[in-house]
C-alpha cells in the first residue's frame, strides 16, 4: 500500500503553520503580476508578524519590488532591491510556512541572470513570461515513504522529485483524512 508521511512542524518552529493571510493575498497578487499591490499586502504581513517569519515576508516583498522595477525598465533599482531580497531569503530552508522559498530564490536568480544579460540599455525587452509564481500550501510538508525526500505539491498531485513516487487527491483523501 502506498503512503506518504505528512510532517507538521512544531509550533515553536518559525516555519510552522500557514502563511499570514496578508502574505497569502500578497502572493496571489504577485502571481497575477500585480507587484506593487503584492508589495503592499506583504508589507502588511511583515508588519503584523512578530516572529522571525517577518523576514520571510520581507524577502518576498523585496522580490516583488525587484520585479516591479524590471517591468518599469529600472535596471539599477532591480539589481539593488534583488540584492536586498537575498539578505532576507538566503537563510530560510526550501519550504517555510508552506512557501516554497528555495524555488522562489532560484526563480528570482534566473530572472536576474536574464536582467544582467540584457543590461541597462535592453531591460525594456525583458520577457515577463520568465516571472514564475510563488508557490505555497497550507503548511504541510509531505515526505516520500520510498526515499525520504520532501515531495512537491501541485494541483491534485503530490510527487517526489527524487524517485518519482506520486499520489493524487483521491490517495490523499483515502490515507490522510
Amino acid at each position: 500500500m502506498k503512503y506518504a508521511r505528512v510532517i507538521l512542524p512544531s509550533m515553536t518552529d518559525d516555519c510552522a503553520g500557514a502563511p499570514h493571510p496578508k502574505a497569502i493575498e500578497g502572493m496571489k497578487l504577485f502571481n497575477e503580476g500585480k507587484f506593487f499591490e503584492a508589495h503592499e499586502e506583504l508589507e502588511a504581513a511583515w508588519q503584523d508578524e512578530t516572529g522571525k517569519a517577518r523576514d520571510l515576508y520581507r524577502g518576498i516583498l523585496q522580490v516583488a519590488v525587484t520585479y516591479l522595477h524590471i517591468t518599469r525598465g529600472n535596471y539599477d533599482g532591480a539589481v539593488k532591491v534583488y540584492g536586498r531580497s537575498l539578505k532576507w531569503l538566503r537563510d530560510w530552508g526550501d519550504i517555510c510556512r508552506g512557501i516554497r522559498v528555495g524555488k522562489l530564490r532560484g526563480d528570482a536568480g534566473l530572472v536576474m541572470k536574464e536582467v544582467e544579460r540584457l543590461g541597462r540599455d535592453n531591460i525594456g525587452s525583458f520577457d515577463r513570461s520568465l516571472f514564475e509564481p510563488v508557490e505555497w500550501n497550507d503548511g504541510k510538508v509531505w515526505v516520500c515513504d520510498r526515499c525520504g525526500s520532501i515531495m512537491r505539491e501541485g494541483n491534485c498531485k503530490i510527487a517526489c522529485p527524487n524517485c518519482g513516487n506520486r499520489f493524487d487527491c483521491s490517495d490523499l483523501n483515502l490515507y490522510f483524512d
